[in-house]
């Protein structure tokens, strides 16, 4: 994709602010997005690109920040000139979502109202919170039709929201490695990511902006969350039980284990890019997701007026955050509304980040099914 542009575009500026779904508002907010290829005259070649949890506008090509290293974008694999996501053909957006600390407003975003960072006098926001915004980004843009809304993980979550909320807009959606709503095990996973940053002495409750940062919690929270998008197998065969650096134990609590090594280092390379605060908001945003009941109140048959929306759901044979029942239960939800439902499961041992790692079957799956929409 060569060399690309973060933008930026503000709104509900006061006393006009955005009303969230917990009645709270805010405003003004600012949504940072990246866009790909070219949008036609008729602005119907659009696709709504959406991000996990972790992850950001910068989805394809590179651009340098602060003097550093060129950044490439995280899926860059998928995006570009006769890929998966053909930029030939397609217009592709972007956004970071809202509650973020990667250039949309979030909980290290300065509030206007004191000149101090929100911290947790942000407001609680949610993944149909985040969706608003997206519409509100496409309104300015000009754009009322999407080719296709696609999205892994939380990702995956925006998809669905999408297609509950804004149907009329959606011509297809690809939700990948995702649910519709979180199991006991994924909120608890949650909860410990979120305790641990908070225990951090650093925390302050929240308001560490400016000080030393709850790097240690942060870290923890990153490690314990990285166990969850790998799998056994990709680590056995990765990791094993060799150690790092060293033929013997050291006898003590040093990273002995290729393992641990590999997890301190993941957690270190986090609390460098990410926001403490916005772990909290995020993973509490995905844990109060929850569309079961739109997505089986919703479909052409139960509303006549409603276009249907074609769907390809795309689940892994090694995912165990969000397994492919999940994504069956997804399937047979948009069957009973009468859908237009595909579905591919792929094997692959790489765990839940699978559809982030190259990989010509996702790249030709995904290709082969916006070439057949309409």
């Amino acid at each position: 994709m060569g060399k690309v542009e973060k933008q930026y575009y503000s709104f509900a500026h006061p006393p006009q602010k955005l009303v969230l779904e917990s009645g709270a508002e805010l405003g003004p907010v600012t949504i940072a997005y990246e866009t790909y290829g070219t949008l036609t005259k008729e602005k119907d070649n659009c696709i709504l690109l959406t991000h996990a949890f972790s992850g950001d506008s910068h989805a394809a090509g590179y651009y340098r920040e602060k003097g550093e290293e060129e950044k490439q974008g995280w899926w860059e694999s998928m995006i570009g000139p006769g890929k998966g996501i053909d930029t030939d053909k397609y217009f592709i957006i972007c956004p970071n979502i809202l509650g973020s600390c990667m250039g949309s407003t979030g909980p290290g975003s300065v509030n206007p109202e004191t000149d101090s960072p929100y911290a947790l006098s942000f407001p609680m926001v949610t993944i149909r919170d985040m969706v608003d915004t997206q519409k509100t980004l496409l309104d300015h843009l000009g754009i009322s039709q999407l080719h296709a809304v696609i999205g892994g993980s939380v990702g995956g979550m925006q998809v669905l929201q999408w297609c509950v909320q804004y149907p009329e807009m959606v011509r297809a959606a690809i939700p990948i490695a995702t649910t519709m709503r979180h199991s006991a095990l994924a909120i608890a996973f949650n909860e410990i990511a979120r305790q641990s940053i908070m225990a951090d002495p650093n925390w302050n409750k929240g308001s560490y902006y400016g000080q030393t940062r709850p790097d240690m919690g942060l870290a923890v929270a990153r490690m314990v969350g990285h166990v969850t998008y790998l799998s056994d197998e990709a680590m056995r065969r990765k990791f094993g039980r060799r150690l790092q650096d060293k033929e013997i134990f050291s006898f003590g609590f040093n990273a002995d284990f290729q393992i641990e090594s590999y997890l301190r280092h993941q957690g270190n390379k986090f609390v460098n890019r990410f926001d403490a605060n916005s772990v909290l908001y995020i993973t509490k945003a995905s844990d109060y997701f929850d569309v079961v009941d739109q997505m089986s109140e919703s479909g052409p048959i139960n509303n006549s007026q409603q276009d249907q929306i074609k769907y390809l759901i795309i689940s892994y044979t090694s995912d165990w955050l969000y397994p492919t029942y999940q994504a069956k239960e997804l399937i047979k939800t948009l069957k009973r509304t009468g859908q237009d439902v595909s579905s591919c499961e792929i094997e692959a041992d790489c765990g839940h980040d699978a559809f982030l790692i190259p990989d010509d079957r996702l790249s030709s799956l995904i290709g082969g099914f916006l070439n057949g929409i309409a």
